[in-house]
């Protein structure tokens, strides 16, 4: 038997001797999926770095050039902006905790949103006002989500 007709037995019998079976159970599974979901959110932080640094780049420009833009949209812009930081926070969070995503940066963020829609859309009182109840309920939440109840961190 020669060399390569050798390494061919091997490679067939390391294949038969590969459990199949524990490739389908739910911790292999699991890992697969932590592994993937990893690698997606490295791609999106990357991403979103990207974009803050445009929006920081858009930023700059608009407040140099304030004689054509209303003080609402220049604040607009920079909500948005933090609104990436904390995308980009949270994605830096979710590598730091475990691989788990804390539930009180999703609250900080859907805050930052919705102020983000108070500053930009005021003109009607009936929907501010519906804005305003959202980030309270939000705020409810934030202080139950940080409550011994509710922490895991």
């Amino acid at each position: 038997m020669d060399t390569s007709e050798e390494e061919n037995t091997l490679a067939r019998s390391k294949l038969h001797r590969f459990n199949w079976k524990k490739l389908f159970e739910p911790k292999t599974i699991s890992k697969l999926m932590r592994g993937f979901l990893s690698v997606v959110l490295f791609i999106l932080g990357a991403i979103l770095s990207v974009l803050l640094l445009a929006n920081t780049w858009s930023l700059i420009w608009l407040i140099v050039e304030t004689h054509q833009i209303s003080s609402n949209e220049i604040l607009g812009h920079i909500v948005t902006w933090f609104l990436y930081f904390e995308f980009l926070a949270l994605v830096a969070k979710y590598y730091q905790s475990g691989l788990h995503f804390p539930l009180r940066y999703f609250i900080y963020i859907g805050i930052t949103a919705i102020i983000r829609l108070i500053i930009l859309y005021h003109d009607d009182p009936m929907e501010t006002l519906i804005y305003s109840i959202s980030i309270l309920v939000l705020l409810v939440a934030l202080y139950i989500a940080n409550t011994k109840l509710l922490k895991r961190e």
